[in-house]
């Protein structure tokens, strides 16, 4: 009686008493769990850190919820707007979600921990895809099936749902076409191989250096310092140039013309000669296979020859296309070679 005059209610004060008393059991379990956390890691099997890691937050929470409920039930607390929540429903519904989780959650840590073991043990990373594919899908299942069971639980007709499952199956079996063709993809270039990360490539119109290789794209960096991602489907359908394998050297093409009149054989030692002393004096170019030129073209204006050199590394062409064109602009000046002016079209307006 003095305490209902005081204001207080001796049921209130003992449900405060009672989840109190939940949140303390809740943090002992908390501090027992880092325990065997501690324990766990000091042993060879990896089947205790799963449980417990699956275990730990979920009995937490069931037991600052077990502690709220019992505080409510004994102590009558509840106003009489909020008496619904006593409906056995919800407390069913809530050991189908604690135990979603902790199912979800040991499946989960089985399959990354034991399914990325067996899958290291292959050369390819197909398996490493089919794993991260089976841990998302595993949590959307099991959480998916849980609270169908809760909305059965509360007398609610699940059919709707498992037909607009069905629908929205199909839709995401129809956008997810593309993620599944540059999955593939990404599978077969890792099992293909025409290229690796590293490698200089050119995939379409893009021409530069692969930096990585995903699931659903790779990326190329090119000279620009610029980063494409290519979708992975579009790769396996196109032409790839390697200019890593089978090794880095390369061969590099140079076009060179000269006016009507000039000695066919004149220009070739030329530019043997040219090619001879920037091997000589470059780290760009190999002697053997030794440089060639070929006489190829009567053209309109102009007799055309191509010079070709090899390279040390498919990464330096600019570098050494300078050289050479620009001892040759050089020789030709010196040998009174001309260099024809290249035709024009030109197009009048009245």
């Amino acid at each position: 009686m003095v305490l209902e005059f005081a204001g207080f209610q001796p049921n209130y004060i003992f449900a405060a008493l009672t989840i109190l008393a939940g949140i303390i059991i809740a943090f002992f379990v908390r501090a027992f769990v880092r325990w065997l956390e501690a324990k766990a890691e000091t042993t060879e099997t990896k089947w205790d850190d799963i449980l417990i890691a699956a275990l730990g937050i979920p009995v937490q929470i069931t037991i600052i919820v077990i502690s709220v409920y019992l505080a409510v039930i004994w102590f009558d607390i509840l106003p009489e707007n909020a008496k619904f929540l006593l409906n056995p429903a919800y407390v069913t519904s809530f050991y189908i979600l604690i135990s979603a989780w902790i199912v979800s959650s040991l499946l989960h840590d089985i399959i990354a921990t034991y399914g990325r073991i067996l899958a290291g043990k292959s050369d390819t990373d197909l398996d490493d895809r089919l794993i991260d594919l089976l841990e998302l899908v595993i949590r959307y299942v099991i959480w998916f099936a849980a609270i169908m069971a809760v909305l059965k639980v509360f007398n609610i007709d699940i059919t709707p749902f498992l037909a607009g499952a069905g629908i929205a199956g199909i839709a995401v079996a129809l956008a997810a076409q593309d993620f599944i063709s540059n999955f593939f993809g990404g599978a077969i270039i890792k099992v293909d191989k025409p290229f690796k990360v590293g490698d200089r490539v050119r995939i379409d119109d893009y021409y530069g250096d692969v930096i990585s290789v995903g699931t659903r794209s790779t990326r190329i960096k090119t000279l620009d310092y610029q980063v494409v991602t290519l979708p992975n489907n579009k790769i396996t359908t196109n032409v790839i140039v390697n200019y890593s394998e089978p090794d880095e050297k390369l061969r590099l093409t140079i076009p060179v013309t000269v006016a009507y009149g000039t000695d066919p054989k004149r220009v070739k030692t030329i530019l043997l000669e040219i090619a001879r002393e920037a091997i000589r004096n470059t780290e760009y170019l190999l002697e053997d296979p030794k440089p060639t030129v070929f006489f190829t073209e009567f053209a309109e204006s102009s007799l055309n020859f191509i010079l070709r050199v090899w390279m040390k590394k498919y990464n330096v062409p600019d570098e050494v296309k300078d050289i050479i064109n620009t001892r040759i602009a050089e020789r030709f000046a010196e040998e009174g070679i001309e260099i024809p002016f290249p035709q024009m079209d030109v197009h009048l307006k009245k």
